[in-house]
């Protein structure tokens, strides 16, 4: 029997659709010189051996790319299609330069977005010369993929009436954008090591969890650690936030990296 690879995490964007600080805003957090108080749009790196894939390639792309300084990319596995998720799509032309076509993992409903959105990167005839060539992969909850040894189990979660993905590599989960999840996705979600799951605010929101609903949903499941991200500036401040949750339970920050099996 292999052994489990140990995969590293890299939060390459914890905040919300807005970003935080958030544009023309006047709440206090706006103004933390906490620089765990600044968050990009949500998206993960998992890498493990040789092998990266981002989860998400939202408007930060181009930015949380340089940051991190990855040279190149497996693939990038999508959730959904709202902005905050795949605005910095275009931007992977640098990868598909040096590898070619990149591998994308989304549901046809998501492709057909990135289709209309993107038109001219999916296009059969006279194609920009530039334009990012992708390998598109439709995937659906019921899909089950294995990348280098890492098994990756699709998770569907309802972010208010839409249907998102969540992914389990191995034995951590990342699910974002998540309201509800019915008990037969719920048992994709057994025996984690690690769990990230949004955490927006602390008033109740209609498509996302606050914090209480995220806390509890993290007691039920018991994983060993788990993270809250797509973070509001609404929270409250990063330091403050992170005293009054559980011992195993932590505030995700922008460039945070962890380690899970």
């Amino acid at each position: 029997m292999s052994k489990i690879k140990q995969l590293k995490i890299t939060f390459l964007g914890t905040g919300t659709s807005t970003g935080v600080p958030m544009i023309t805003s006047t709440h206090p957090v706006a103004f933390s010189d906490n620089p765990k108080d600044k968050r990009l749009r949500s998206s993960i790196m998992v890498s493990w051996d040789d092998a990266t894939y981002i989860i998400d390639s939202g408007p930060d792309f181009r930015q949380q790319m340089i940051r991190e300084n990855v040279q190149s990319i497996n693939g990038i596995l999508f959730t959904h299609e709202h902005s905050d998720h795949i605005a910095g799509f275009d931007d992977i032309r640098p990868y598909s330069f040096r590898m070619g076509e990149v591998p994308i993992y989304l549901t046809e409903r998501v492709l057909k977005s990135l289709e209309k959105r993107y038109d001219y990167i999916f296009a059969t005839e006279n194609r920009y010369p530039s334009a990012a060539k992708v390998k598109s992969h439709i995937i659906t909850k019921d899909s089950l993929l294995e990348f280098q040894e890492v098994k990756i189990t699709p998770v569907e979660v309802m972010h208010g009436n839409l249907p998102v993905l969540g992914f389990r590599f191995n034995n951590f989960a990342y699910l974002t954008d998540i309201k509800t999840i019915t008990s037969e996705e719920k048992k994709k979600l057994n025996n984690l090591d690690t769990l990230v799951v949004t955490g927006l605010r602390k008033e109740l929101h209609s498509t996302h969890f606050n914090i209480d609903e995220a806390v509890e949903f993290i007691k039920e499941l018991k994983p060993k650690k788990a993270y809250l991200t797509h973070i509001s500036e609404l929270l409250g401040f990063h330091d403050e936030v992170e005293k009054e949750l559980p011992e195993n339970v932590f505030l995700a920050y922008d460039g945070l990296c962890i380690t899970s099996e």
